[in-house]
Formats: structure tokens, C-alpha cells, sequence
């Protein structure tokens, strides 16, 4: 099964010091290019919001988003997708997928059922990018509408919040496992 190879790969890397090398590049992305994406990102957006940080839009909302950025807010959006957006969906898995490995592991939980919840991470960053690829076609060819894409970027955008909420509610789950395996031991 190729979920299970993947998740027994993942757990293989996570060691201690990768997970927290990891958890290292998570916090110093969060808290030193983050801040400046999300400034840039308000610069074009304004007071429209973004696809990127709703839970859920329509169609309709997508192209009001394309319409208020105009041609330069819409040019800076895709760029951002493609360069920032590329970097933080892989910054946040390699976080997620080595801190859930690890602690699964710590539990003793790797092996069983539980040990495939590290892949959770896997399918939120599939989604996150799936989104930015249908939210950026969009915003490339607007004022054309582009049928289906459309209609499906705001189902992949609640797709990805769905699995990358769930990713860090597994995360805490898994300390919690972690802590409650090792008091159980001693």
C-alpha cells in the first residue's frame, strides 16, 4: 500500500534532530517572512480579503476578489503562489509530518492504524496547492470566467483548511498520546 510506505518513509526520517530542525524553520518562517508576505498580500487585497485565508468562496466571491485587486493586485497574487506559496505549504508539512512521525513514534502508535495519521499533513498541502493552482488560473484569466475551476478552487481552499486544522488537532493529540504513553511506562 503505497500510504503505508509513505507514512513508514516519514516516520524513518523523523528523527529527533530532524523534527527539531524541522519545528526550528516553522517558527523562524512564521515569524520572520510571514509577517511580510501577509502585509504584501494586504497591499493588493485591501479590504477584498483573499481566497488563501477565507474557508470557503464562491465563484462569484473569487471574481469579486480578481476585480478589486485589479491587473496589478492580480499579477502580485499569482507571483505570491508561485514563489511564497510554493515555499510555506512545504515549510508547514515538513513541520507537521515530522512532529506528528515523531511523536506517534514516541507513543508507540508508529506501527499501528494511528501511525498513518501522518499523513494528514500530506493531503492539506496537496489541497493548498491545488488551490493556488485553480485560484491563480482565475485571476490569469480574468475578466474571462473559467468554468469549473471556478466553482471548485473555494471546495479545495475548504479542503485544505479541513486537513491542515486537522493536521495540528492530530499534532496535539499526539503530544497528548506521547505524555500520557510515558506516564503510563513509569
Amino acid at each position: 500500500m503505497f500510504l503505508k510506505k509513505m507514512s513508514n518513509g516519514f516516520n524513518k526520517i523523523s528523527t529527533g534532530v530532524v523534527t527539531l530542525a524541522c519545528l526550528l524553520i516553522f517558527l523562524v518562517f512564521s515569524s520572520l517572512v510571514l509577517p511580510d508576505q501577509a502585509a504584501k498580500a494586504e497591499s493588493y487585497a485591501g479590504e477584498a480579503g483573499s481566497p488563501d485565508t477565507s474557508l470557503f468562496y464562491t465563484s462569484k466571491d473569487l471574481y469579486r476578489f480578481a476585480e478589486a485587486y485589479g491587473e496589478e493586485g492580480r499579477t502580485a497574487y499569482i507571483r505570491a503562489r508561485f514563489t511564497f506559496d510554493v515555499i510555506w505549504p512545504i515549510t508547514y508539512l515538513i513541520f507537521l509530518v515530522t512532529s506528528i512521525s515523531w511523536l506517534l513514534r514516541k507513543a508507540n502508535l508508529h506501527n499501528s492504524r494511528w501511525g498513518l495519521l501522518n499523513l494528514v499533513p500530506v493531503f492539506g498541502t496537496a489541497f493548498d496547492f491545488i488551490e493556488n493552482s485553480m485560484a491563480s488560473i482565475v485571476m490569469a484569466r480574468y475578466p474571462q470566467t473559467t468554468i469549473v475551476i471556478d466553482r471548485l478552487a473555494g471546495v479545495f481552499t475548504l479542503l485544505k483548511w479541513v486537513f491542515i486544522s486537522g493536521s495540528f488537532v492530530v499534532l496535539i493529540a499526539s503530544v497528548l498520546l506521547m505524555l500520557f504513553r510515558l506516564k503510563k511506562r513509569k
